[in-house]
């Protein structure tokens, strides 16, 4: 079963993160969800595959009305965080998603209508949720050619997708990064060779350098929280991505 906790929480203002799923078949990768609620209203982040849609429907709901759902955000186009999209939409036809324009012809083939999908321009935008100033954040070819980020000003947290993310072993079950040095080993492959350009990745550390984040919360692994926020930038910054080994 998917696990939730709360990683953020201000008056109406909270941030759930729905994560692992032990029970879950050894072939699939798993992945973390993320809920972002205000004034009653929620913003789904990257909501998972199809297979894993009860397990992340039942775990949400223990925290909060699914009807209040009023969007989707979805970071790039991958199956693993936006194929059970008809599934959230047969739920609430109503529920807008956000995704790069690249996209909004390609996802609608897991469902939704032209009604459905929010296109947003490559250099970001804001994104509505009860007056909170969401920001969508440019990440290019950070793994996907049209992919997007989200930062919560208020809450200093980055969301950021395939960036960050780490194939942990079975027994790792922390929430947070508790030891960059031991944790960053289970990163490295993955982001040397999903991550497409060196050039977006300088483009992205820098950016999110001047940003004011204390958590960054990526699809699949722990969060990083604090100085090591600051840490997997460097370390990033430093990596040659692109190949397939060093």
């Amino acid at each position: 079963m998917k696990t939730t906790q709360t990683i953020f929480e201000e008056g109406s203002h909270k941030w759930t993160a729905i994560v692992r799923d032990p029970a879950r078949p050894e072939h699939l990768i798993d992945t973390n969800e993320y809920l972002v609620q205000h004034a009653g209203q929620g913003l789904l982040l990257d909501p998972g595959g199809s297979e894993i849609f009860p397990a992340v429907f039942s775990a949400l709901s223990a925290e909060f009305d699914p009807s209040k759902l009023v969007g989707i955000f979805a970071s790039h186009q991958d199956p693993d965080m936006i194929s059970s999209l008809a599934l959230w939409l047969e739920f609430n036809p109503s529920m807008k998603c956000y995704v790069s324009w690249l996209w909004d012809s390609f996802i609608p083939h897991f469902g939704g209508t032209a009604e459905t999908f929010v296109a947003l321009p490559d250099e970001g935008c804001g994104i509505p949720l009860a007056g909170l100033p969401l920001q969508a954040v440019p990440a290019h070819y950070l793994h996907s050619s049209g992919n997007l980020h989200l930062y919560d000003r208020q809450a200093k947290i980055l969301f950021s997708g395939d960036v960050g993310a780490a194939l942990l072993p079975a027994d790792a079950q922390n929430l947070f990064v508790e030891d960059f040095a031991a944790h960053i080993r289970h990163a490295e492959a993955f982001h040397r060779r999903w991550m497409g350009s060196n050039e977006a990745k300088r483009h992205w550390c820098e950016r999110v350098s001047q940003m004011d984040i204390d958590m960054m919360c990526p699809q699949h692994g722990a969060i990083y929280r604090g100085a090591d926020v600051q840490r997997f930038i460097d370390w990033f910054d430093g990596l040659t991505v692109g190949v397939t080994r060093a």
